[in-house]
C-alpha cells in the first residue's frame, strides 16, 4: 500500500478545504446573492447553475486530457486555483450593474460563474482530484475518499456559519473579496509546496491532442469500464436529486421560514458536523470493497432526512433533518469517490474525472434545477424579496428530491454485484 506523507495530508486538507469552500459559495451563496442582489426568479439561477455545469465538464475534459499528456498537475492546481479567486471577486463586481434591463444584468452574472466555474474546475476538478488518485491507493483509498466527502461539509459549515456571519456583517461584495483572497493564497502556496507524483509520467497519443481529448468518448470505452459506468449512473441519478433542492435550500431558509443568515447556518453546519463523524466507521467498509451497501443505507436516510426537513419549521426537527439528508450526502459522496477511483484506467485518470464530472455536475447541475424550477413556480410562496416580488421555494421542493435520489437505487444494483464479483475474485488465493 502506497503511504501518503504527511505533507500531501496537508495539501490534500488545504486544497481541498479551499476548493470546496470557493465551490459551496458558487452553490449556495451566488444562489442567494441572485435572490437578494439581482432578482428573486428561479430561472435565473437554473441558467446559472446550468451553464456554469457544463463550463466546468468541458474544463475537466480539456485540462485532465493536458495534465495526462504532460505528465503534470502542479502547474495547473496552482494556476488555476489563482485564477479562481480572481473572478470569485469578479464575481462580486455584479452587484454594482444596473437592473435594467434584467435580462442584460441576469446575462452577465451567468457569464461572469462560467468564468469562475472554468477556473474552479482547471485547478479543482481537472489537476486536483486525479492529483488525489496519483499519490494514493486502493489500501487507502477509503481514506481519501472519506477526507474529500467531508470537506464539502466542512465547507457547507463554514459557508453556512461564517459566510453568514460575514454577510451580515459587511454584505456580499466584501464576502466574496475575502474568500476570493483566501484561494488566491492557496494557489501561491502550491507554487512553493505541491509536487507531482513520481510514478506519474507524461501519457501522450502521438496522433495529437485533439484526438487523444475524443479518445475518452469512444463508446468501446464503456464495455471495457462496465463497472465503472454503473457507479457513474448512480452518481448522476443520486445528484440529480441533490440539486433539485440544494440550491435553493438557503433561500427557503431565509426567505420561506424567515431566519437571518446565522440561523440558517447554525441549521445546516450543526446537521452536517453531527453527520460527518460517520465517515470514520463507512471508511472501513468501503476499504473492504462494501462501497454498494454503504450507499444503499445512505440513500435510505437521505430520504428520511429530507422528509424531516420538508415536514418541519421549528429549529430542532429542522437539525434532525439536515443531519439524515447530509449523512447521506456524506456517505455517498465518500463511497462514490473511493469506487471512482479504485476503477479509473491507471494511464487516463485525468481524462477519467471529466467523464466523471459529466455524470457528477454537468447532468445533475442542469436536470435537477430543470425540475426544480417549475416546482418552485408552481407550489412555491410568492413573496417580495428586496423590494421584488418573485416565488421563493417551498416544501414539496424536498420530497420531490427525496423521491428522485431514491431512483438510484436502480443502477446501484448491478453495480454492487460487479463489486462483489471483483473483490470477491482478488480476495481468491
Amino acid at each position: 500500500m502506497e503511504k501518503i506523507s504527511r505533507k500531501n495530508w496537508a495539501l490534500i486538507w488545504v486544497l481541498g478545504m479551499a476548493g470546496q469552500i470557493c465551490w459551496n459559495i458558487e452553490n449556495s451563496w451566488f444562489n442567494t446573492f441572485v435572490y437578494r442582489k439581482i432578482a428573486p426568479d428561479p430561472s435565473i439561477v437554473a441558467w446559472m447553475v446550468g451553464v456554469s455545469a457544463v463550463v466546468s465538464t468541458f474544463c475537466t475534459f480539456l485540462i485532465g486530457t493536458a495534465s495526462d499528456r504532460l505528465g503534470r498537475r502542479r502547474p495547473f492546481i496552482a494556476f488555476g486555483y489563482i485564477l479562481w479567486g480572481v473572478f470569485t471577486i469578479g464575481f462580486g463586481v455584479t452587484e454594482f450593474l444596473p437592473k435594467d434591463p434584467l435580462w442584460l444584468a441576469a446575462t452577465c452574472v451567468v457569464l461572469a460563474d462560467a468564468v469562475m466555474s472554468f477556473f474552479g474546475s482547471m485547478g479543482n476538478d481537472g489537476a486536483f482530484n486525479p492529483w488525489t488518485t496519483d499519490i494514493s491507493s486502493a489500501g487507502n483509498r477509503g481514506k481519501v475518499g472519506g477526507a474529500l466527502a467531508v470537506m464539502p461539509v466542512f465547507a457547507t459549515i463554514f459557508g453556512a456559519i461564517v459566510s453568514g456571519i460575514i454577510i451580515d456583517a459587511l454584505d456580499f461584495f466584501a464576502f466574496f473579496t475575502i474568500m476570493g483572497g483566501m484561494v488566491i493564497a492557496v494557489g501561491v502556496l502550491c507554487l512553493f509546496t505541491l509536487r507531482d507524483a513520481p510514478g506519474l509520467a507524461p501519457n501522450r497519443d502521438p496522433r495529437g491532442f485533439w484526438h487523444q481529448f475524443a479518445a475518452v468518448f469512444d463508446y468501446k470505452i464503456v464495455g471495457r469500464n462496465r463497472e465503472l459506468f454503473w457507479v457513474f449512473l448512480v452518481m448522476m441519478v443520486y445528484f440529480i436529486g441533490f440539486n433539485v433542492y440544494f440550491p435553493y435550500i438557503t433561500v427557503y431558509f431565509t426567505d420561506n421560514l424567515g431566519m437571518d443568515y446565522t440561523l440558517t447556518g447554525v441549521v445546516q453546519g450543526a446537521g452536517l458536523l453531527a453527520a460527518s463523524v460517520l465517515t470514520i466507521p463507512a471508511a472501513r467498509f468501503i476499504d473492504r470493497g462494501k462501497c454498494g451497501p454503504v450507499i444503499a443505507a445512505a440513500v435510505g436516510c437521505n430520504l428520511l432526512g429530507l422528509l424531516g426537513v420538508s415536514f418541519s419549521t421549528a429549529f430542532v426537527p429542522l437539525l434532525i433533518g439536515v443531519f439524515g439528508a447530509g449523512a447521506g450526502y456524506i456517505l455517498v459522496l465518500q463511497a462514490l469517490t473511493a469506487w471512482i477511483k479504485n476503477l479509473y484506467p491507471e494511464d487516463q485518470r485525468g481524462q477519467f474525472e471529466g467523464v466523471k464530472q459529466l455524470f457528477f455536475v454537468c447532468v445533475p447541475m442542469i436536470v435537477g434545477p430543470a425540475i426544480a424550477t417549475p416546482v418552485i413556480n408552481a407550489f412555491g410562496v410568492e413573496k417580495i424579496v428586496n423590494g421584488v416580488a418573485g416565488m421563493v421555494p417551498g416544501n414539496s421542493l424536498f420530497l420531490i428530491s427525496g423521491l428522485v435520489t431514491l431512483l438510484a437505487l436502480l443502477p446501484l444494483l448491478p453495480a454492487a454485484r460487479m463489486e462483489k464479483a471483483r473483490t470477491g475474485a482478488a480476495a481468491q488465493p
